[in-house]
């Protein structure tokens, strides 16, 4: 029975705190395969607007280059409209018959999970496995929500500091792949506003 990590998020920009997320989901979940979903719009932040899903997908495969078990799948920016959760895990069940599927979540994210879309359903398709931050209380949610926490990496890096940072005109180097690095500046991406960027 194949273990498939699923890794949903803006990645926007990608940075070292993703890559060690995954490689912590990969270790301690023996996953085959963990996917990196970029979304095209979170329901839950309307008026926040990424940068484009051809660059955020560009620098992901180049943070990813090399990198065994780990694949960039791009169905939720080329599904368009508002990304749910939902429906990408219903195409991994569909495509993986019998596969346990395991979806990371950020710590900050877990208390808003009943207010996903189908989330009774959502729940009883996956296994959530939450990402923690430093000073995180330990994730907890009634059934049908299974829960598991990450030993490794409680990280407090996130895209919108590195947004706040490009646009301050700070350093992001050992922030983010050197790839990545390369990118943002050559793209003028994250020079508007960072500031009211929220947290992703």
């Amino acid at each position: 029975m194949a273990r498939l990590g699923l890794y949903g998020g803006t990645f926007d920009p990608v940075h070292l705190g993703h890559l060690l997320v995954a490689q912590a989901a990969i270790e301690e979940l023996s996953l085959d395969r963990l996917f990196f979903i970029p979304a095209t719009q979170s329901p839950f932040k309307p008026e926040f607007k990424p940068a484009s899903a051809a660059l955020r997908i560009r620098m992901l495969r180049l943070a990813l280059a090399g990198q065994e078990r780990v694949e960039v799948d791009e169905q939720e920016t080329l599904r368009g409209g508002i990304s749910y959760s939902i429906d990408t895990v219903r195409d991994y069940v569909a495509r993986f018959p019998g596969a346990e599927l395991f979806w990371l979540i950020g710590a900050d994210h877990v208390g808003s999970l009943p207010r996903w879309r189908e989330a009774e359903q959502l729940a009883q398709l996956a296994e959530f496995v939450v990402i923690p931050r430093p000073g995180s209380s330990p994730a907890s949610l009634p059934a049908p929500y299974r829960l598991r926490e990450l030993r490794g990496f409680p990280l407090s890096l996130s895209s919108s500091e590195i947004r706040s940072r490009v646009g301050a005109g700070r350093a992001i180097r050992h922030l983010v792949p050197a790839a990545v690095a390369e990118v943002i500046p050559a793209e003028g991406l994250y020079r508007a506003s960072p500031a009211i960027r929220p947290q992703c």
